[in-house]
């Protein structure tokens, strides 16, 4: 047990659990901005947007994909993404789309024009974790970029943050924010892992998250636990899960 990452006896920042109405949006594509070969931005509008509500960088809202044929015999592939920004003022909803491979959510991001119409889902609810944290650790593929994008954009200044990311050159980024953020990429699971085995964490109530593929994020939900990180201040979600089309697990 790592005696640098275990918790001090003050008190513990509270996390907070809200549900939210779950509702179903009908919006619209309003602007279309690449950020890399692997990713794209889209932005949705509309009034269906009046009282959308996201108060956790680790929310998610699903999609509903058509698969195009028209014939109305396919249920539509659906998927979860993280609110990347929001504006009710604007009515504006930003989502970031992974464009690797092929897939009804990466084949429709691609091809998404000015006009079109999405149907999408939620959030159900968030999981709101303190910003006053003592330390705060990230760790993700490139499947959690904007979920990690968006924390780091959040904390305040004062904020120690450390980040592993497991992505390609292509993929890599550069994060805006006011926390004193250590950043590391990595190119290979083990190398992460590895990586993420030998780190010393601060004293202090911190809190841990991931997300990225199914089985990558089990051993790091283990390396979490045997850093002696207590269980209720860390989250780790399986975004995806490989050879499987849908696929969202937390693993916490």
């Amino acid at each position: 047990m790592q005696q640098d990452a275990m918790q001090t006896t003050a008190a513990a920042p509270e996390i907070q659990r809200v549900r939210h109405e779950l509702k179903l949006r009908d919006l619209e594509v309003v602007r279309v901005e690449p950020l890399s070969p692997g990713f794209v931005a889209i932005t949705f509008g509309g009034e269906a947007l009046a009282d959308f509500v996201s108060m956790s960088f680790d929310d998610h809202v699903k999609f509903f994909f058509d698969d195009g044929n028209g014939d109305g015999d396919r249920a539509p592939a659906r998927r979860d993404y993280t609110p990347r920004r929001f504006s009710r003022e604007a009515r504006e909803l930003v989502v970031e789309f992974a464009l690797h491979g092929e897939g009804a959510a990466s084949d429709w991001a691609r091809r998404a024009r000015i006009g079109q119409r999405m149907q999408v889902g939620g959030p159900r609810g968030s999981f709101i974790i303190p910003k006053e944290a003592a330390w705060h650790l990230l760790v993700g593929d490139a499947t959690a970029l904007p979920a990690i994008s968006r924390r780091l954009e959040e904390l305040p200044a004062g904020s120690r943050a450390f980040v592993l990311v497991l992505a390609d050159d292509a993929d890599r980024r550069a994060f805006a924010g006011a926390a004193a953020a250590d950043i590391r990429w990595f190119d290979r699971p083990e190398a992460l892992l590895a990586a993420l085995e030998r780190l010393a964490l601060p004293t202090g109530h911190g809190f841990a998250w991931g997300g990225g593929e199914a089985s990558v994020m089990a051993r790091v939900r283990k390396l979490l636990a045997d850093k002696g990180i207590p269980r209720q201040a860390t989250r780790v979600s399986a975004y995806w899960k490989e050879g499987v089309a849908e696929h969202h697990e937390n693993l916490e």
